[in-house]
């Protein structure tokens, strides 16, 4: 059984939340910065091609399947925090990931090259907040699907709670000015972008924080 990617202990470089200047929220933060509440993420339609059938390995690699094959693709390493309004950590959320391989392919009976989709991609993942509201996923660079930009969807769920459903976009793409879903957000765009940096072992690095109720 591969090894599941584990959070980091050191506090994240979040430099993507709304209405703050901030580039760093400190993981034993109790309350935001001032006295107003911190933006709720925005959220996004879930698409069309929420996985219908899971595979049995969906845990927070996403690039390989048990002991497989590594995927093809650029691997990307996704670390988050999920807070509330008041900036305190959520604890024991699941956080779900899905997306296209690295060629643009859904693994979804919708998407009719579905077939040609790489074996080796999990294409689905999901793990769950420690104490202090942080997250990691490994996956792959997503490819273009369609005119959509470049993009991977995600939902953060507590029990009791209304679930959080959104898509996460990349900062830089031409494709995000053209997007009738990205074009509506105006400056909410921001907490939706990621903006991948070089990381360890040739791997990108990027950062979000999920803002909930």
């Amino acid at each position: 059984m591969k090894t599941v990617v584990k959070i980091r202990a050191m506090a994240l470089a979040l430099t993507f939340l709304p209405g703050l200047a901030l580039a760093l929220i400190p993981e034993n933060s109790a309350a935001a910065s001032g006295t107003n509440p911190l933006p709720l993420t925005p959220s996004q339609a879930e698409g069309p091609y929420y996985p219908v059938a899971k595979l049995a390995d969906q845990d927070n690699d996403l690039t390989r399947i048990g002991t497989g094959n590594v995927a093809q693709g650029t691997i990307i390493v996704m670390n988050g925090r999920v807070l509330d309004q008041a900036g305190r950590p959520v604890p024991a959320a699941t956080v779900e990931l899905w997306q296209t391989d690295t060629n643009g392919i859904y693994m979804h009976p919708g998407d009719s090259r579905t077939d040609q989709r790489d074996q080796a991609f999990q294409f689905f993942g999901q793990t769950r907040t420690d104490e202090l509201g942080r997250f990691e996923f490994r996956t792959i660079l997503p490819g273009i699907y369609g005119t959509r930009p470049r993009h991977m969807h995600a939902k953060v769920i507590r029990p009791g709670k209304r679930t959080l459903t959104t898509q996460l976009y990349f900062k830089g793409d031409e494709r995000l000015a053209r997007d009738f879903l990205t074009r509506r957000l105006g400056e909410r765009l921001s907490a939706l972008l990621l903006d991948p940096q070089p990381g360890a072992n040739n791997a990108l690095s990027a950062a979000i924080v999920f803002v909930v109720e």
